[in-house]
């Protein structure tokens, strides 16, 4: 018996689920042979390392940290974004999503936390905002029961314009990646652009003639060769290596004792309002990608590990952490569908963090050859949501001008940098976030113009194609990414 599309059959086991299980369990659920495990799980790492250390190293240049602090600061990242992970892929209680879902050090408060270093003058502003996370994570696992019913507000025109969003406003970031800060007037270096098509070709090869466990690690492959032929080149740094330590625990509270702040807290609420927005998408988008669509229990579920994972990463020096979209694309490149494979990620995550010298020989990976194979993993997200769009019956109504609109304006914050520069601090924690904005965005014009205009007229609503049969109630069967 299949159940109405975009929700749970209670009486069926999670194993039921997905039309691809095999041998009565769905892929999600199946653990597979070690070394796959572990080097897909590689893969997953190495897809997310640069986003995970790029914020400590904000932040810690903002409050003027030396070397040391900083690489503090970047070891305590990844040992916390491995235990969210961890809650994630295993889950505990009603914590934790069970899906192939990889949850690291957000961008999105960056604004905020740079906006709170600046109030309290350097370092001394970091025991402001552990303590403004904490209590932030904590309201936010509160009210993740209730959040989640907004999974209702998600039709396919909706996650469709969301996950398209996704995709297109990660792209700059492996451009600049390639760039890796180096772009001038006249673009960017040559060897960077050939080093990330090399990258490129490279994976593209593997996907396209290996076969079986070789096809499956094309992300790893390609990252792995790309900095081999970097080396001749001069292009990868492995100085970092010898001055690691071979092993370190993040010290709790290095920087102080957290220190609660109420504009520093408010402004971190409005930070994980935004981080539970974008991952309710990641969730709905992750779920059609390993044919298993999620609900209101799973999405609560997804947003409480969300949130513990930012509430206890401030006690080992971490910041509020979120899903990595760029995961979920390598999720769909590499059809790697087990939450084991990136529960063995976490656990990598987990050891890098208390091995530095490890750290550092991941983040020996050049960052254009890293931007090399990201086109082809944020690509991969965006075909995804285009995917979904087909499902949405854009002839319907004003669908189309939904999806218009909603990548219009969220996309404005990448195509025009500094767009919103004229609004208060407290606006752009939103604004300069494209993914939350078109995420908001969509759902208002969904009701205005496919619920509110429809109760107006006293008719009920035609739902578009593979929509739900009840106005407003949540996204179709999951789309097929092969």
């Amino acid at each position: 018996m299949s159940a109405r599309p975009g929700t749970r059959n209670d009486d069926a086991s999670p194993e039921q689920d997905g039309d691809q299980a095999k041998g009565g369990k769905h892929p999600v659920d199946e653990v597979l042979p070690p070394l796959k495990m572990v080097t897909s799980g590689l893969q997953h790492v190495a897809a997310m390392y640069a986003g995970v250390v790029a914020v400590p190293l904000v932040i810690g240049a903002a409050a003027g940290l030396g070397p040391g602090d900083t690489t503090l600061l970047m070891a305590a990242s990844l040992f916390t974004a491995g235990i969210a992970t961890l809650l994630q892929t295993l889950g505990i209680w009603r914590v934790g999503a069970r899906l192939p879902f990889v949850n690291g050090v957000s961008f999105g408060g960056v604004a905020a936390m740079t906006a709170i270093i600046a109030a309290e003058g350097g370092a001394s502003g970091l025991p402001v905002i552990f303590g403004a996370v904490i209590v932030a994570g904590l309201l936010a696992f509160a009210v993740s029961g209730w959040f989640c019913k907004l999974v209702r507000f998600f039709p396919p025109v909706v996650t469709g314009s969301v996950i398209t969003l996704i995709g297109l406003s990660l792209m700059p970031v492996a451009f600049g990646w390639i760039a890796d800060g180096e772009t001038d007037a006249d673009g960017a270096p040559a060897s960077h652009i050939g080093l990330a098509a090399v990258a490129l070709v490279i994976t593209l090869a593997v996907r396209r003639y290996a076969r079986g466990f070789l096809q499956s690690i094309a992300i790893l492959i390609g990252l792995v060769a790309g900095t081999l032929v970097a080396v001749p080149l001069g292009m990868a740094d492995f100085s970092g290596l010898g001055e690691a330590d071979l092993v370190g625990f993040p010290t709790p509270f290095h920087f102080g004792a957290p220190q609660f702040s109420v504009p520093a807290i408010v402004s971190m609420c409005v930070v994980m309002l935004v981080i539970m927005t974008e991952s309710t998408a990641d969730m709905i988008a992750l779920g059609r990608i390993v044919d298993k669509p999620v609900d209101e229990k799973v999405i609560a579920a997804g947003l409480r590990a969300d949130a513990l994972g930012s509430a206890v990463a401030p006690v080992f020096n971490g910041f509020a952490a979120s899903a990595f979209a760029q995961n979920v694309g390598l999720v769909a490149m590499s059809r790697v569908r087990s939450r084991f494979v990136v529960a063995v990620g976490g656990g990598i995550l987990v050891l890098l963090g208390l091995c530095p010298v490890a750290a550092a020989l991941v983040s020996a990976v050049p960052l254009p050859v890293l931007g090399g194979v990201g086109v082809v993993l944020f690509g991969t997200i965006a075909v995804s949501g285009v995917q979904t769009l087909v499902q949405a019956g854009l002839e319907h109504g004003e669908n189309a001008l939904i999806v218009a609109v909603t990548l219009g304006v969220g996309l404005a914050p990448e195509m025009a940098h500094g767009f919103y520069g004229q609004f208060p601090d407290s606006a752009t924690i939103i604004l300069d976030s494209g993914i939350s904005t078109g995420c908001i965005l969509a759902v208002l014009l969904n009701l205005v113009f496919n619920h509110l205009r429809s109760r107006q007229d006293g008719a009920t609503p035609t739902p578009p194609v593979g929509a739900p049969t009840e106005p407003g109630v949540t996204a179709p069967a999951a789309a097929h990414l092969h």
